[in-house]
């Protein structure tokens, strides 16, 4: 049975993706701080249902915390690591940034110590669409440029890319990093666009509409996000002999076994329409507050999702009708409204 450490298993992606590699057959190792972010009796929760698998462990630490980081990897030998644990949240990185500093900076730094030391088969580490920044160049592909952060929490990822890429190089390390586009489903964070309109919706409450609407997102529901992770497991990167060997638009670094993978749904949907389909599923209207742009937000994202299908034959395709659907029943199921 292959072992896989995962942090962040108590977060929202974290949970949805242990599950599956259970599913699977692996030997899920979890490591999470349960930080106060948000409610961490969301976070209990979603580590309850994970520990009624035999197959299911879980360690409460830090991230900064290499010396019981190193302890879990040393006592338990994992084959794989999938590290998912950051500070999330673009806009909470405008009033905290201390917070992503230390925890996604020094945090990933002993990730990568301890995927080093212990000469796991494969890491693979979550990025951002975020990273793509003031790029205007739609869909985005992992090809183009990344210089143009527009927040701490992005450029905290384009640093996480860079550090994993030397360490790939240094130590070769087979390395993947994925970049997540704006991840819905069950189980989601409160802080997200996605819970708090159908909270403010079920309490009779006006939602907050950003850049007066005029905004669109490649939205990915969470069990098509993990699947996408799940199948570049079994894709570790190889480090290849000539340029040639590397296919138009692969993002394989010539320098390491490295790559990045863009996830997403490769559909650009319009905010609007979003907030129609949560409107369908919730059987209201909602009162909206038009807005301006937030500080360091991007008007639009949309993922060019084909290296991902070359890699693993899977292209995500839940529909936004679909998801929102999901969630709004799984919200009122859990909350009891």
């Amino acid at each position: 049975m292959r072992s896989v450490l995962i942090t962040g298993t108590a977060g929202f992606i974290g949970f949805h993706l242990a599950q599956l590699m259970l599913k699977d057959g692996f030997r899920v190792i979890g490591y999470d701080g349960m930080t106060p972010y948000y409610d961490p009796a969301l976070k209990r929760a979603r580590h309850q249902i994970l520990l009624q698998s035999p197959s299911f462990t879980c360690e409460e630490g830090m991230l900064e915390d290499m010396s019981r980081l190193q302890t879990l990897c040393e006592r338990e030998q994992p084959d794989i690591i999938i590290h998912l644990a950051a500070q999330a949240g673009v806009r909470y990185s405008l009033e905290n940034p201390r917070a992503y500093v230390e925890a996604n900076l020094l945090g990933a730094f002993n990730v990568l110590e301890c995927a080093r030391a212990f000469g796991v088969q494969h890491l693979l580490m979550a990025s951002t669409s975020s990273v793509y920044g003031a790029n205007p160049d739609m869909p985005f592909a992992e090809v183009h440029k990344t210089d143009m952060p527009l927040t701490l929490y992005a450029a905290t990822k384009k640093a996480n890319e860079a550090m994993a890429h030397s360490y790939a190089h240094l130590w070769k390390l087979p390395v993947t990093m994925f970049r997540f586009f704006t991840v819905y489903g069950p189980w989601g964070r409160p802080d997200m666009a996605l819970f708090k309109f159908v909270k403010a919706a079920l309490e009779g409450e006006a939602i907050d509409i950003y850049n007066h609407g005029q905004m669109a997102r490649d939205f990915t529901y969470v069990t098509d996000l993990v699947r996408g992770i799940r199948l570049l497991v079994d894709q570790p990167p190889v480090q290849p002999a000539t340029p040639e060997d590397i296919l138009p638009g692969d993002s394989l670094s010539l320098a390491a076994p490295f790559r990045t993978v863009n996830i997403g749904n490769s559909t650009r949907v319009p905010l609007m329409e979003f907030v129609s389909e949560v409107e369908r599923a919730l059987g209201v209207t909602v009162a909206k507050n038009f807005m301006e742009m937030q500080k360091g937000d991007v008007p639009e994202t949309w993922a060019d999702c084909g290296l991902l299908k070359r890699l693993t034959g899977y292209q995500p395709e839940t529909s936004v009708r679909e998801g929102v659907a999901a969630f709004v029943a799984w919200y009122r199921e859990h909350y009891r409204v």
